[in-house]
């Protein structure tokens, strides 16, 4: 019979620490907002369709260190005589094993360590495993938060492992149901998103799965093309073959790429990772999941560095992906009212002819699948466990409270949340009654509620209720800077200031400055936000790096070399001070505090970034007169 249970587990793993003080106004980088399009008029893709500029209304987690340590934490574990599947429901449900018990093989990518970095929605991240992501362009942004955890059961009597959420951009339910029957060798995954809303909403799914890179290893894909990009443009190529090199061989990949492969629509959805053997992981699909990916981080100094960073000595890895849409350049359209559903199955697979070429080995795979009427099992299967998707189920593992504060229909009636944190009682208390509470001005804010759904209801509160509430004028200046009305924003953050001065108004209003092309009046604002809160690092890292984008140096090194001496040893703000040495003619103390102790380290630095790498090259050509290729510590373009 198959298992469910559930168990302590030890990692070695970061602190998170605790979410930014601020919201994430003005964004990171996003690729994906800069791209040019070089596609045929079929193609189809959505592009840029959904995207978004910041994570609003989440907050960034950018407040861990590399620092690891024994952790214990919560595993649930499905079981057959086949295989072992381990999730870590504390970290987004994510599939962290899968164990061919034959083989006695995993057949995911697993870490060593959980350490964060600065590639999700929220800035942390963590490789290994199946990350599954929704609703907007990136990683999810409960990558690594907890997620409701329930049990029930299919109609044979098998375990049944359910995790969901509530999505806040998209404002959709999600739920994902596990289970192993008695006989499977394949891990059953059963999707469904709910639109709720009367409203057509861009959407996005991909599951990430992480994979060993195996030495003679290949990916097998039913395709013909790919999609990909380089120079900020997007193309479609013919493979596998590209410009020379036989991409599903994926070791010969020179540098980090992304291929999302057009698959051929009579055949069966699927992607596989094979050994030089032909053993491997091979995931399948229903229709719905119609895309595939492959990601690598290639083959070059900044690749090896980026996955050494991410690690301790697990070695290196690969992404297969499956998405609804053709690609992450643009979501798909969802209809309202309307629930998508689709399974995956992951697990073992084994061909012959693991030396022959790609089009030999595609050839085998889709023939083997087709044989076994893989497709259309895959079909029932789907069809015959509605009724189950839609049961209620024990729940074990609390996620967030922000479902509860929404009214559910009948699509998603069936998910129990519960209102848990006492800051959403206060905002649940406020929608009731019009009055929103007011803390002291020391307090970080701490929830971000407000949107185009909801911000007349406050504004209207401002006249009556909160005419005196300067949190509630600051909730309505995020909320007005959330929906881009920045001059609406403006106001309402002024009239916060002037109820009662606070630093959160001054940089929100710093941002609406900056975006309206006034720097030095946004710096003005962060030096009046500075000169009242300069404790919370995550103020700080917002601070100076408004302050760097204002080209306000002098200001920036002033408050850093007022810091005290720990605070002025974190990475991120200490490059920020560095910079600003080398933009005011300072390059050799700039250089120096570049290269002292072995050379700076950024935990946060963000995944492509090259602005370490830019500095030293600067500053080693200003001091020594000539180039030099950027060393290792620093080499993070693996783009």
């Amino acid at each position: 019979m198959s298992e469910l249970r559930f168990e302590k587990i030890k990692i070695i793993g970061a602190e998170l620490g605790e979410e930014s003080c601020v919201p994430d106004l003005l964004g990171e980088h996003i690729l994906q907002n800069s791209l040019k399009f070089r596609l045929d008029e079929k193609d189809e893709i959505y592009e840029g369709y959904g995207r978004r500029k910041n994570a609003y209304p989440y907050r960034q987690y950018n407040n861990y260190t590399r620092e690891v340590k024994e952790r214990v934490c919560e595993a649930a574990v499905l079981e057959n005589r086949f295989l072992k599947a381990v999730f870590l429901p504390e970290y987004g449900g994510r599939l962290w094993e899968l164990w061919d018990k034959k083989t006695e093989k995993n057949l995911l990518y697993t870490n060593d360590v959980i350490r964060f970095s600065n590639l999700a929605v929220r800035n942390a991240w963590f490789s290994g495993g199946v990350e599954w992501n929704i609703g907007v362009i990136g990683h999810t942004p409960y990558t690594t938060d907890p997620l409701y955890t329930a049990v029930t059961k299919t109609e044979s009597g098998a375990p049944v492992l359910r995790m969901y959420e509530y999505e806040r951009i998209r404002k959709v339910p999600y739920q994902m149901d596990f289970w192993l029957d008695e006989e499977d060798c394949f891990l059953n995954c059963r999707m469904r998103i709910v639109n709720e809303s009367e409203d057509v909403i861009p959407m996005y799914w991909w599951s990430n799965i992480a994979v060993p890179e195996y030495e003679g290893g290949h990916i097998v894909v039913p395709a013909k093309q790919a999609f990909t990009n380089r120079d900020n443009e997007v193309f479609k190529v013919d493979i596998p073959v590209v410009e020379g090199i036989d991409i599903t061989d994926y070791k010969k990949i020179p540098k980090s790429v992304d291929y999302f492969f057009d698959l051929e629509k009579e055949k069966p959805k699927y992607i596989a990772n094979l050994d030089k053997n032909g053993y491997g992981l091979l995931h399948r699909s229903t229709g719905r999941l119609r895309s595939r990916k492959l990601f690598s981080w290639g083959n070059q100094q900044a690749s090896d560095h980026w996955q050494e960073f991410l690690t301790e000595n697990a070695g290196r890895y690969i992404e297969i992906q499956a998405g609804l849409a053709k690609t992450q350049y643009g979501c798909i359209p969802m209809a309202p009212y309307t629930a998508w559903e689709w399974i995956e199955q992951y697990g073992p697979v084994k061909i012959d002819e693991s030396k022959a070429d790609f089009s030999k080995m595609e050839e085998q795979l889709t023939g083997l699948l087709v044989s076994q009427k893989a497709p259309k099992k895959l079909e029932d299967l789907l069809e015959e466990t509605e009724q189950m998707a839609k049961t209620k189920a024990e729940l074990l593992i609390k996620g967030s409270s922000y479902g509860a504060l929404k009214q559910h229909g009948n699509l998603a009636e069936h998910l129990e949340y519960v209102l848990e944190k006492d800051t959403l009682k206060k905002w649940k208390n406020f929608f009731e009654t019009g009055k929103l509470y007011e803390p002291e001005t020391e307090e970080a804010p701490d929830e971000f509620l407000i949107d185009a759904e909801n911000l007349g209801f406050l504004q209207d509160t401002l006249k009556r209720e909160n005419q005196d509430n300067w949190y509630a004028f600051y909730q309505a200046g995020i909320g007005a800077f959330a929906v881009e009305d920045f001059p609406c924003a403006e106001h309402y953050l002024l009239r916060s200031w002037e109820r009662k001065h606070n630093p959160w108004a001054c940089h929100g209003l710093a941002c609406v400055c900056l975006l309206s092309d006034r720097e030095e009046e946004a710096a003005d604002w962060m030096e009046k936000g500075l000169s009242i809160e300069n404790r919370r690092v995550s103020y700080l890292k917002e601070a100076l790096k408004i302050l760097g984008l204002c080209k306000e140096y002098g200001r920036l090194i002033r408050w850093y070399e007022n810091l005290d001496k720990n605070t002025r040893e974190i990475g991120k703000l200490k490059y920020y001070y560095i910079h600003a040495l080398h933009k005011t003619g300072e390059d050799k103390k700039a250089y120096e505090l570049l290269e002292e102790n072995g050379g700076l380290v950024i935990d946060d630095i963000r995944e492509g970034e090259d602005s370490v790498a830019s500095l030293w090259s600067e500053l080693y050509e200003n001091l020594f007169g000539v180039k030099k290729s950027v060393p290792y510590r620093y080499d993070f373009k693996a783009f």
